[in-house]
C-alpha cells in the first residue's frame, strides 16, 4: 500500500490511525493535538502538514468535528485539496449532512479527485477494538479502492448509493442509537424509583426483545455512574442537530427526534456535554429525583 493521509486524531481517529498502522498501513498524519500526533509517530507514522499530505498521499481519510471543518481542512487556504492531483481520493468518515458531503463530492471531482462519504459508527470501543460499521457514500471505483483500509478499521463496510448516502445513513443511525438511549434512560429510572436494582433489571431483560447492542453498552455504564466518553454528548448532539435540519429541508416530520435534541440541549445547558451519551440517564434521573446507581455493576 502507497502512503496514506489521515487527518483528525480525536476520541475515534486516534485509534483509527493505530489500526491503520498495525495493518502495515504507510501513514502520513496530522492534528490540532501534537500530543496526539507524537503518539501516533510513535508508532512509525510521519507528521505532515495539509499541504504535504495532499502532495504526498494518493488516498486521504478525514475525521474531524463537524462539516465546516472538514470543507476548511480540504479547501481553506493552504488546505489539503489544492495539493492534490487528479486521480487521488478523499474519504471522509466524519458525520455530517449529506449536503456538505455532496458538496465536497462536487468541487473534488472538478479537479479529478474521488470522494466518499464514510461515517461511522461503534464509538470510541470499536474503534479500538476494529470492529467498527461503516456506511458509505460515493462511486463504486472509489469505494472499491478503500476497502483494504475498510478491512482493518471496521467489521462491515457498504456502500448505500451516490454521493451523501452515507452521511444520511450515519444520521439514521444516530436516531435508532439515541433513542434507544434515552429509553434506556427512562426505564432505569423508573426501575430505580420502584426501587429495583437497575443492574439487575438489566440482566433480566437483555436475553428478551429489549436486548440490543445499545443495552448491553450503556446499561452496564449507567449503573456504574460511569460517563467517561466512547461518544460525546457533544458530538450526538451536533448529529441530532444535523437530523432535524435535513429533514427540514426534505419536509420529513421528525417528532420522537425533535424531542430528542431537546433533551441534549437541556444537558447542554446542564453541563454535560463532555459526558459519554449514556450520560443522557441524567436528564431523566433529575426529572424523577432519583440516581441510576447498582453495587452490582460491573
Amino acid at each position: 500500500m502507497k502512503r496514506v493521509g489521515f487527518i483528525g486524531l480525536g476520541i475515534m481517529g486516534r485509534p483509527m490511525a493505530k489500526n491503520l498502522i498495525k495493518g502495515q498501513v504507510e501513514l502520513m498524519v496530522a492534528d490540532l493535538n501534537p500530543a496526539a500526533v507524537a503518539e501516533l509517530t510513535a508508532l512509525g507514522a510521519v507528521e505532515g502538514s495539509y499541504t504535504e499530505i495532499g502532495q504526498e498521499c494518493d488516498i486521504v481519510f478525514t475525521i474531524l468535528p463537524n462539516g465546516a471543518i472538514v470543507q476548511s481542512v480540504l479547501f481553506g487556504p493552504e488546505g489539503v485539496a489544492a495539493a492534490m492531483s487528479a486521480g487521488k481520493l478523499v474519504c471522509d468518515l466524519s458525520s455530517v449532512t449529506p449536503t456538505e458531503s455532496r458538496t465536497c463530492y462536487e468541487k473534488l471531482k472538478e479537479q479529478g479527485i474521488g470522494f466518499v462519504d464514510a461515517p461511522v459508527s461503534g464509538g470510541e470501543p470499536g474503534a479500538i477494538a476494529g470492529t467498527l460499521a461503516i456506511m458509505c457514500g460515493g462511486e463504486e471505483k472509489d469505494f472499491n479502492r478503500l476497502v483494504p483500509y475498510f478491512e482493518i478499521m471496521g467489521n462491515s463496510h457498504v456502500l448505500i448509493g451516490g454521493s451523501g448516502t452515507g452521511s444520511v445513513t450515519k444520521l439514521a443511525n444516530q436516531i435508532i442509537v439515541n433513542m434507544g438511549i434515552a429509553a434506556l434512560s427512562e426505564a432505569l429510572v423508573l426501575a430505580t424509583k420502584a426501587e429495583a436494582d437497575p443492574m439487575k433489571v438489566f440482566q433480566a431483560i437483555r436475553g428478551g426483545l429489549a436486548g440490543s447492542a445499545v443495552l448491553e453498552a450503556k446499561a452496564p455504564m449507567m449503573c456504574a455512574r460511569n460517563f467517561k466518553p466512547g461518544g460525546t454528548i457533544t458530538i450526538n448532539h451536533k448529529d441530532i442537530k444535523n437530523v432535524i435540519n435535513t429533514a427540514h429541508d426534505l419536509d420529513v416530520p421528525l417528532p420522537l427526534t425533535a424531542n430528542l435534541f431537546e433533551i441534549l440541549q437541556a444537558l447542554k445547558v446542564s453541563g454535560h456535554m463532555g459526558d459519554d451519551h449514556s450520560g443522557i440517564v441524567q436528564y431523566f434521573e433529575q426529572l424523577a429525583g432519583v440516581t441510576v446507581q447498582s453495587p452490582h455493576a460491573l
